[in-house]
């Protein structure tokens, strides 16, 4: 495909990079000269220097020939913009980053009426994944598939677990628990198990199971459950204000501490049900003053990556609530992982782990469709569901006669409102949806995952 950037920050940087090594051919444009020489320089991608909302430069980049068109400048006007001339000037579709509650009120009708094929919000995305792991605190991460009716959930053992010396078939002939345990995470390695792996006291786990499974899973490993009915939140800016948004309409109780006294007062108008305290998150006396202690999560979102990392260190020292740390910047990510942090969370990837798994939905091949993509581990690990149509080669033969890739599993077959956790003697048919798990780098077509004779 012939993909269209404009935009070289973090988010433009990352998009770029990505789909280049998925074989797309890429274009970037960007008003500083360093930046697309920078990129330029590290890839075969082609970069422009210029206003992404002028035709001749849209046109220099080849738009007449573009099959997706994506801005994710700094400026949500000048990406609604670039999208509505490149919409004009060729017959791509087109995505835009919007970032501004005025303008994400109106999306529905802007998309409609600029022609975008989506908008993207990345602090609401964030809120959003955020949210989803404070309703089930037991997790680092949550991914879901099949709207909701399968999830993949990341954990690590704590001291003393069950499933410490267990193998991973134990999980089903002793605790008789029907989920998949998908990845096992171990230092710096990461590996899709067999029958025999066994698990280590400080592993992550990632699982696939129905949420009525997960939750009967962790009541049989002892592993935490509390549901979180109280949120304190370090920073009141457009993600602590969707987050905000969010949890509340569920029923959990909101703390924002911001010190900007203008953006109080905002909030208190936006978000009528939740305290706002007009203070220094980064204060001890403050945060003890509030009750971080007693207090079931604690999320950092200020604007520095070094104080959401302290202010989420002293929050899991302080009290036994989950603990949920924003970090915007990419290039120390190995370094954070080594800290001991409970979940991370970077926007940055968020957004283009979204805008690719579009792409990745556009490029339906033969047989099947991409319907849901996630990175499990950045680089290293993908989840994918597909959609199964007739002539796919898995359909009609027990997935025991299916021979896979190496490190490639399927994880769950969705057929109707049925979740199966597949075994050997299941049969995959048309129709059915199905989830796989595998370290096969840009996954677009389900025949990718076996094994040509």
């Amino acid at each position: 495909m012939k993909i269209i950037i404009v935009g070289c920050g973090k988010v433009g940087e990352t998009l770029a990079n990505t789909l280049d090594a998925e074989g797309d051919d890429i274009t970037v444009i960007d008003t500083d000269p360093e930046k697309v020489t920078k990129l330029s320089d590290q890839t075969d991608i082609m970069g422009i220097v210029g206003n992404g909302a002028v035709h001749a430069v849209q046109a220099e980049a080849g738009i007449n020939e573009a099959d997706l068109f994506i801005a994710v400048t700094g400026s949500d006007e000048l990406n609604m913009l670039c999208c509505l001339i490149a919409k004009k000037g060729g017959r791509c579709r087109t995505i835009a980053r919007i970032r501004n509650p005025e303008y994400v009120a109106d999306s529905s009708f802007l998309q409609s009426e600029l022609g975008l094929a989506m908008t993207i919000n990345p602090e609401y995305i964030a809120a959003s994944e955020i949210a989803k792991v404070l309703r089930f605190p037991s997790a680092m991460k949550v991914d879901t598939f099949a709207k909701g009716r399968v999830e993949l959930l990341k954990f690590k053992l704590p001291e003393g677990c069950k499933l410490t010396d267990m193998t991973v078939k134990d999980v089903v002939a002793v605790l008789r628990c029907d989920v998949l345990i998908c990845i096992i995470e171990r230092g710096s390695e990461a590996f899709i198990p067999n029958g025999d792996s066994e698990f280590a006291e400080g592993d992550v786990i990632s699982i696939v199971a129905s949420p009525k499974n997960a939750t009967e899973f962790f009541k049989k490993i002892n592993y935490r459950l509390n549901p979180v009915k109280d949120v304190m939140i370090a920073g009141g800016g457009e993600t602590g204000y969707y987050l905000g948004d969010i949890l509340t309409k569920v029923g959990i109780d909101v703390k924002i501490i911001e010190k900007d006294r203008d953006r109080c007062d905002e909030l208190c108008t936006s978000l009528p049900g939740i305290d706002v305290i007009h203070a220094d998150a980064t204060s001890r006396e403050i945060l003890n003053e509030y009750g971080i202690a007693d207090t079931d999560g604690f999320v950092s979102l200020t604007n520095m990556d070094e104080e959401n990392i302290l202010l989420s260190l002293f929050a899991a020292d302080s009290g036994k609530g989950k603990v949920v740390t924003k970090i915007n910047r990419l290039e120390f990510d190995d370094v954070v992982k080594r800290l001991d942090l409970d979940t991370i969370i970077y926007p940055k990837n968020l957004t283009s782990d979204v805008i690719i798994r579009y792409v990745r939905a556009m490029k339906n091949t033969m047989g099947s469709n991409v319907e849901t993509l996630y990175n499990v581990i950045k680089d290293k690990i993908e989840a994918a569901e597909f959609r199964i149509t007739e002539g796919s080669p898995i359909t009609d033969k027990p997935i025991s006669q299916l021979v896979f890739k190496k490190n490639t599993l399927i994880a769950a077959i969705l057929r109707g409102k049925k979740v199966m956790i597949p075994r050997g003697s299941d049969v995959i048919k048309a129709g059915d949806n199905v989830v796989i798990v595998s370290d096969i780098k840009a996954l677009t077509d389900i025949k990718d995952i076996l094994e040509l004779r």
